[in-house]
């Protein structure tokens, strides 16, 4: 089974003066995985910018880098994309491994890991949106008995996450510290998902933060808007005997069908989808505008 979605992302800035340079970093094409597969794409972009280059990032994203070096007072950067997500395979919760085996072989030792171990390695340590501290093991211990299965620890979490806090667009900024967050109990998806990355990265377990977007349902008997949907971010746990599985906080619910993802890191700091740095431009906000569509295959 499939689903199949056009999506629209527009950005755009409106400078106060004018920006003389810039240089930009946008991830804003989706990357392939056995689950999803990008049938179109296009990246508007004015003014045109000085130099373009599409490469992949050090987690193998789609990474775009624009350059501009005429003066301009606004920028557009608009992503046209067409997405067919597939089903994923059903797994038993029941039959992972134990957190304590899984954190065990996420262990730097003498034996040699496999290829796969090593590259969950690198989600398994502090970045710069999510730092480990006492108080995440803290907060999930219920969620993590011994011996139980990881998966069901890791669901667990979720389920904890998404009925303690509250979602709330004006509780937080992106720089707001989790600790505040743990405290406040408020937040967006990319809190509730850093949270949950701190509290499986605390115990030594491995997780990566997903961006994406997620399609919405307007309110009964009212029309679906253009430009009313957001981007999204949930988190993916490392399961030696599964891969890599996700998990939706915000929405307690396993990312499937309604989920597309675009990149993924170790926070949102790797994945934004478009920052960079100018020299003027005074005070400026993003408009964003995001579509999602179902269509027909």
């Amino acid at each position: 089974m499939s689903a199949f979605y056009q999506i629209f992302h527009d950005t755009h800035y409106k400078y106060d003066s004018p920006v003389s340079l810039a240089q930009q970093l946008a991830h804003l094409w989706p990357r392939s995985s056995p689950w999803q597969r990008c049938t179109e794409q296009a990246l508007e972009i004015l003014p045109e910018p000085t130099t373009r280059r599409d490469e992949l990032d050090v987690f193998g994203n789609p990474l775009t880098r624009l350059a501009f070096e005429r003066p301009h007072d606004e920028l557009q950067v608009n992503a046209r994309l067409r997405i067919e997500v597939m089903e994923k395979p059903f797994l038993d919760f029941n039959l992972s491994p134990e957190w304590e085996v899984t954190r065990s072989a996420l262990t730097y030792s003498a034996k040699p890991m496999t290829e796969d171990i090593l590259e969950a390695c690198r989600y398994r340590f502090e970045s710069p949106y999510v730092h480990l501290k006492r108080s995440f093991v803290e907060f999930s211990q219920v969620c993590f008995p011994p011996g139980r299965p990881l998966l069901l620890c890791v669901q667990a979490l979720m389920e904890k996450i998404f009925e303690e806090f509250t979602f709330d667009e004006e509780a937080t900024q992106v720089a707001t510290p989790l600790v505040e967050v743990l405290e406040r109990r408020r937040g967006v998806c990319q809190d509730f998902a850093h949270l949950m990355l701190a509290c499986l990265r605390s115990r030594g377990l491995a997780a990566r933060y997903v961006s994406g977007y997620l399609l919405t349902q307007p309110p009964p008997g009212q029309p679906r808007l253009i430009g009313a949907d957001a981007s999204h971010a949930w988190v993916s746990v490392f399961c030696p005997a599964s891969g890599w599985v996700d998990f939706d906080p915000t929405n307690t619910v396993q990312p499937a069908l309604e989920h597309i993802s675009l990149a993924w890191g170790r926070d949102f700091s790797d994945v934004s989808p478009l920052r960079g740095v100018i020299l003027g431009g005074g005070t400026h906000d993003p408009d964003v505008r995001v579509t999602v569509m179902p269509v027909s295959a």
